[in-house]
């Protein structure tokens, strides 16, 4: 088995290297690079100074100037030498920076990680926490009306993508047009640092005083915070679940059923042991090993979650970073978190691997 994963590891290598040749080679193909970019903006800006016509704004983009962008952008090398250096480069941590901030690239994912992992961990949690349940339930009651209209809801739910769903959430519950129970996106309120948010609410300053005393309200802060926190990610971690939310049911509910058919059940029924004792002492441990091999599946959660969800509610988050710099040709940064993502997955799947052969014992990897 230890030859197998040493395999596995070492064919991180050419993936890994297959995924970014042709993403790196597609953004230095594709029109409307930073180049182009740059040299529009540089007309455009010509034109308001001197308005001397297209013909004068052509002769000002001399060669050298040109030879000059292309070095400052890493386009006056061909592709394949520019991407060797940008692997070289990689194996020290160095992203490079970003086109549009001259950041640093990993500075920019670094600041942006937790905010993924706090919303791609939740969710993943949750949909566990509920779908099991979920899961045990209708195997337990196959055939009943429960199940029909619980399948009936979770496809519903499935069969609308997390983005849209998103978007009608906000629509219904923080638009202010049906309901406004939460707020239209983003991770805090604009309040946050002065928080506790319960003290603002008193109209009566006097009154609070006559009522609450001296009270010292920089006591609530942090459990203010943390309910700020959590406010504003009900409606984003829901759009997250739904995703797994179908599969993780389904697979629940069949792996059950698939084990209450096997010779070991109807043996321990046999011998009188009570039905609960049977189902979720020995039945539903074996049911949950599907379950938990996905676990490794996990660190791809944790990085990008979802670009669009993070579009839709304003989580500036890694998804966030990644859609607005494929639409703004910020291809440094695409490679950056391409490349951290890509990673995460394979390694990932290794780990589900790993997880598969240590909770299963009749699983050997040869």
């Amino acid at each position: 088995m230890t030859a197998y994963f040493v395999r596995r590891l070492l064919l991180i290598i050419p993936t890994f290297v297959g995924v970014t040749i042709i993403a790196f080679f597609i953004t230095r193909m594709v029109p409307g690079g930073p180049l182009e970019r740059e040299i529009m903006q540089m007309r455009h800006a010509m034109a308001t100074q001197g308005g001397s016509g297209t013909q004068t704004l052509e002769t000002e983009i001399t060669d050298d100037l040109l030879d000059e962008l292309k070095r400052t952008f890493g386009l006056d090398k061909p592709w394949y030498v520019a991407y060797v250096l940008w692997l070289k480069n990689l194996a020290t941590l160095n992203l490079g920076d970003s086109y549009e901030t001259g950041e640093p690239v990993w500075e920019r994912v670094i600041e942006r990680f937790p905010i993924s992992i706090s919303f791609g961990l939740t969710g993943f949690l949750l949909a566990y926490l509920v779908c099991i349940p979920l899961g045990i339930a209708k195997a337990l009651r196959h055939g009943h009306p429960f199940d029909y209209i619980s399948s009936a809801i979770v496809f519903i739910g499935y069969s609308i993508p997390g983005w849209a769903m998103g978007i009608l959430l906000l629509l219904f519950f923080a638009s202010g047009r049906y309901v406004d129970l939460f707020p239209l996106g983003g991770i805090k309120s604009d309040s946050y640092e002065t928080l506790p948010w319960l003290a603002r609410q008193i109209q009566d300053p006097q009154a609070a005083a006559d009522d609450f005393g001296d009270f010292d309200w920089s006591y609530l802060s942090p459990a203010a915070k943390a309910i700020d926190r959590v406010w504003h990610m009900l409606l984003p971690v829901f759009c997250y679940m739904m995703g797994s939310f179908a599969a993780l049911t389904v697979l629940t509910k069949n792996s059950l059923m698939e084990n209450l058919g096997q010779d070991y059940v109807r043996t321990a029924f046999a011998k009188g042991l009570a039905p609960r004792r049977v189902i979720f002492l020995h039945t539903l441990r074996n049911s949950l090993i599907p379950l938990a091999t996905g676990l490794g599946h996990a660190l791809g959660l944790l990085m990008a979650g979802s670009y669009l969800i993070e579009l839709v509610f304003n989580i500036d988050g890694l998804g966030l970073l990644g859609f607005t710099a494929i639409t703004g040709r910020d291809y440094a940064v695409v490679m950056g978190v391409l490349a951290i993502n890509t990673l995460l997955l394979l390694f990932g799947n290794i780990m589900s691997d790993v997880l598969y052969a240590l909770i299963d014992p009749r699983i050997r990897f040869e």
